[in-house]
């Protein structure tokens, strides 16, 4: 793997971790103000959620690069494949 394809793969798994641990421990506001919405959370605490989708996206990246370089997951055979189905 590559540093750009590592980084894309980083980056593709960053941000589905982070729409998945968005809506952890959200509460709504008891008191609703004035132009906002009865669903938004009292205290969204987007910076820990942001440090903790960084810790599980950069675990999940280690699992992938470890697949991809013993092999289980192999990109070039995959890309010979559909090349070969091309044809």
């Amino acid at each position: 793997m590559t540093v750009f394809t590592g980084v894309i793969v980083y980056l593709m798994i960053f941000w589905t971790v982070l729409f998945c641990v968005l809506p952890w421990g959200n509460a709504s506001r008891m008191l609703h103000e004035k132009g906002s919405a009865q669903s938004a959370p009292d205290n969204p605490r987007i910076a820990k959620k942001f440090l903790v989708t960084a810790v599980i996206s950069v675990l999940i990246w280690g699992i992938v690069f470890a697949l991809i370089q013993i092999k289980v997951i192999d990109f070039h055979q995959a890309a010979r494949v559909m090349q070969y189905e091309d044809r």
